[in-house]
């Protein structure tokens, strides 16, 4: 039987063996929504990466760059961390390589590269995620990006929501207790996703920066239900 566990922090994963696994790459506030919103717009594919000057190198080489430091776009850059940037039809993205790069999110994909496969999670793309893992038949791990190594509420809550939908399908849900704590918190908050993250500190930065649009967008399940950006080599493209 497959197992699902939930990684509350990049920083926990020495205590992880990813070997074998399929490693789930959260950050719904935003990077992980960001990047399957832009890949459903046309990007052709999204170069993750951990630092600014990879990101403006790409950029030198013809890539469409977003990145972002503190919640605010990073200077120089041609987008920073919004889904809406992808949405825009003033700037169309269609065709484009995209290089990204991120306080939290694409830090905990870099650090999680020894997994089998590695995909995207996200609200927005859910049920993609439970029909990857259910064709995989492995053990799946979330990885929470979390905030510079601190527990978040809403990654893992995604986690908990996952567990609920992979329980049913046979996955192991109930071996870990961070996994159990994940499922208990996606069954309090699941009424009303969008009311229970207003007390989370990642809802209450994005609207000190006035970009509560962002927050609802990204507590949206299933805008997206069928995209899966996988990482192929260096890149993420849709499965």
């Amino acid at each position: 039987m497959p197992a699902l566990d939930v990684c509350f922090s990049p920083d926990l994963l020495p205590l992880y063996d990813l070997r074998g696994r399929v490693a789930v790459i959260v950050d719904v506030l935003r990077a992980s929504t960001t990047i399957v919103t832009a890949l459903v717009a046309g990007v052709t594919h999204v170069f993750p990466v951990g630092t600014l000057a990879e990101c403006k190198a790409l950029g030198a080489q013809g890539c469409l760059t977003a990145a972002e430091r503190e919640g605010v776009m990073a200077e120089g850059f041609d987008l920073g961390n919004s889904p809406f940037g992808f949405l825009d039809p003033a700037r169309p993205v269609r065709g484009r390589a995209l290089a990204i790069s991120t306080t939290n999110g694409t830090q905990a994909l870099r650090r999680s590269l020894a997994a089998e496969a590695v995909v995207i999670g996200s609200f927005v793309n859910l049920t993609a995620v439970v029909n990857y893992a259910q064709q995989q038949q492995r053990d799946v791990l979330v990885v929470c990006a979390g905030w510079k190594g601190q527990f978040c509420l809403e990654d893992t809550l995604f986690g908990g929501a996952l567990a609920a939908r992979l329980g049913p399908l046979g996955f192991d849900v109930d071996h870990s207790d961070s996994t159990l704590a994940a499922l208990h918190l996606w069954q309090q908050a699941q009424a009303d996703l969008p009311g229970y993250l207003l007390q989370s500190a990642a809802v209450r930065r994005l609207n000190a920066l006035e970009a509560n649009d962002d927050f609802l967008f990204c507590a949206k399940i299933d805008t997206y239900a069928h995209a899966l950006p996988v990482l192929q080599n260096d890149r993420l493209v849709l499965a």
